[in-house]
């Protein structure tokens, strides 16, 4: 398998571009603010055609570029239907204070095709399977994607802004709730195999297994307790 990300624009979010093999069709994971670019440039390296863009949500630093990713290469973009409204309306979701310091110029809108995630779902893209978990808290609409185990890696678990190598997604924009994402952890995360890859992991990979025994909110879910018990985040 190959993945191909890098972090894109002011907010540095992880974009990743997944395919069997290099040279073989592709799938294009959150191509946020200034990622149009470094897109282009990872399907000229690898040799790679995009076959769809799929996001975690719908903040727009995780969407930014979806329209001029979609338009040039003619593919769909899937979001779930709750967080689908934030593609247009960017200042909704994030806050208008703060939406006026960090939106600038930037042009927002959705793309010409858009289809909507389901929680439970199977998408087949590019020759791959991806399985898609609702997992609200950051957004409302915040999603997962798993790639299965197979004989030459490990499962793969993009978790968007649910989880990352010792924290966990901020939650108090517009639609993010701290006791919601402490029960998508409950129910998404715990339950993988600690050999499970997780993306992002800030400057290197991080395993469910590590942030099993060293995440202090994955620590406190498994412990049972509940949002009231957990530490809290900064920024």
């Amino acid at each position: 398998m190959l993945i191909a990300g890098f972090p894109a624009g002011a907010w540095g979010t992880n974009c990743y571009l997944v395919a069997p093999a290099a040279g073989e069709e592709c799938v294009i994971i959150d191509p946020g603010h200034q990622a149009t670019e470094g897109v282009e440039d990872a399907l000229k390296k690898h040799r790679l055609k995009p076959v769809a863009v799929v996001l975690t949500h719908g903040h727009i630093d995780h969407v930014a570029s979806v329209v001029p990713v979609c338009g040039a290469h003619d593919v769909p973009a899937w979001i779930h239907p709750d967080d689908r409204y934030m593609m247009s309306d960017p200042e909704k979701a994030i806050g208008r204070s703060f939406g006026a310091q960090l939106l600038g110029e930037l042009t927002v809108g959705e793309p010409s095709d858009v289809k909507e995630l389901a929680d439970g779902a199977r998408l087949k893209l590019a020759g791959l399977d991806f399985s898609v978990a609702h997992a609200p808290g950051h957004t409302k609409g915040s999603v997962t994607f798993q790639l299965p185990e197979s004989a030459e890696v490990p499962s793969v678990f993009f978790s968007g802004d649910l989880l990352f190598a010792g924290s966990i997604g901020r939650t108090d924009l517009p639609g993010g709730s701290h006791e919601e994402i402490l029960e998508s952890l409950a129910r998404v995360c715990l339950p993988l195999d600690d050999s499970t890859v997780v993306l992002p992991g800030h400057n290197e990979h991080t395993t469910i297994g590590r942030e099993r025994a060293t995440n202090p909110y994955l620590r406190q879910v498994a412990a049972g307790l509940g949002a009231d018990d957990a530490p809290r985040r900064g920024m």
